[in-house]
């Protein structure tokens, strides 16, 4: 099986091509690093110096794909220059294949070539010293230093400064990223908001407006028809202002616009009025929640939206019969609860989406609430048989909001971490 050699990067190919041209025009003026006729040069002659100088070409050719390689064929290479004149260029590109071995190598190569090269250095320069006791001795050390310890030093700060710079760099990827996950999560949490928002203050007098049409086009009777259509214009010109006012909050730079009261129980009577100028038989019985002790404002708001959704749903669905709203205080919490008749309903229905129910539990939930809501339960005393569906049955709707304030960090559920516009 045939190995495939990996391909020289193009500085690597230049920088091969330079120490060859360089070396060559050393080698053709006579320059060496030794005279001939020096006891430590055994190859004499001109002829042997090309050699080392050819494979320290070929190995600057792998410095960066295989240094490693290159590293351990360049140091034969060199071994062999210094057993010849010896040529300045093949010292000189062993002194890039120690660097580049460092800069380019494993981790693991990067750690031991700078201890092996230092512990060589030193080696080079006790012994001779010991064995010859010459300062010239001293020499070989400074040699040995300069060409293997000096440049693996240097590749490994380099290295080292590439490490780190790498790392910042991924961190700021990393920070980048989360940050535009936060920005997502808040976009899609506003989104969620402004859905919940639009359809408790708009389904409603759209549902009112549905279910009047329908009968005034149902009915051949002018005076039904004209009711229907004063309940049709009451009903659209309620929601095109709370549109207007919707809209005045979300514009930016709308100073000349007031932003929109937030909704407290003390609008209950207001909202369930207006449920019965819809046609609905609504019944409010707040226990003085609207007037007693102090609510969170967000607090308010969710019930107030819960009960919103509720008599629109009852609206759209309910048989026919009284509608009960009920608000009580209970262990630290306040209780909504809502009945309508449940079973077959005859007149005109107004399309549902399902989206209410959706909203009334992510509002319960982002206080650390509870919602439910379905067919069971009874309706409230007093209410007798003509508050309930066909069979008796009703559908209720609860909710059990804390009354802790939701910027209290001991809140329920988290609730600390909440905004009034969280829960809006």
């Amino acid at each position: 099986m045939a190995v495939r050699l990996p391909r020289p990067h193009r500085f690597d190919v230049w920088a091969a091509l330079a120490g060859l041209l360089g070396g060559l025009v050393l080698w053709g003026i006579g320059l060496a690093m030794r005279p001939a006729g020096e006891p430590s040069v055994l190859w004499e002659g001109r002829w042997p110096v090309l050699l080392p100088l050819a494979v320290t070409t070929g190995c600057e050719l792998l410095r960066r794909a295989a240094p490693r390689t290159a590293l351990l064929t360049g140091t034969v290479a060199v071994t062999a220059d210094v057993l010849t004149q010896g040529n300045l260029a093949t010292v000189v590109m062993y002194t890039d294949l120690m660097y580049a071995a460092v800069l380019y190598g494993t981790p693991a190569s990067a750690r031991r070539i700078p201890r092996v090269t230092g512990l060589l250095t030193v080696v080079a320069t006790v012994v001779p010293y010991a064995m010859w006791r010459e300062p010239e001795a001293l020499l070989i050390g400074v040699a040995v230093g300069v060409v293997a310890f000096a440049p693996a030093s240097t590749g490994l700060i380099v290295r080292n400064h590439r490490e780190a710079a790498e790392t910042a760099r991924l961190r700021a990827e990393q920070t980048a990223l989360l940050a535009e996950t936060d920005r997502v999560q808040a976009v899609l949490a506003e989104r969620a908001r402004m859905a919940r928002e639009l359809h408790d203050m708009v389904a409603n007098h759209l549902s009112a407006i549905a279910i009047h049409s329908t009968a005034a086009l149902s009915l051949d009777d002018p005076g039904t028809s004209r009711d229907a259509l004063t309940v049709i214009r009451e009903n659209s010109v309620a929601g095109l202002g709370e549109m207007r006012r919707l809209i005045g909050i979300l514009r930016d730079g709308s100073a000349d616009r007031e932003p929109a009261a937030t909704p407290t129980l003390d609008g209950l009577g207001a909202l369930v009025a207006g449920a019965r100028a819809n046609g609905l038989d609504a019944r409010l019985d707040t226990g003085g929640e609207g007037t007693g002790e102090a609510v969170p404002t967000p607090v308010e708001l969710a019930a107030y939206r819960i009960v919103q959704e509720s008599l629109t749903n009852a609206l759209k669905h309910a048989a026919p019969g009284p509608v009960h709203v009920r608000l009580r205080r209970a262990d630290g919490t306040l209780v909504v609860r809502v009945t309508s008749p449940y079973g077959d309903r005859e007149g005109p229905r107004a399309p549902g989406s399902g989206a209410g129910l959706v909203g009334m539990r992510e509002r319960a939930a982002l206080l650390g609430g509870t919602f439910t809501a379905g067919p069971g339960g009874s309706a409230p005393d007093g209410a007798g048989t003509a508050g309930t569906g066909r069979g008796g049955a009703v559908w209720t709707v609860r909710a059990t909001l804390p009354l802790t304030d939701p910027t209290d960090p001991a809140g329920p559920g988290g609730a600390g971490r909440l905004t009034e516009g969280d829960v809006a």
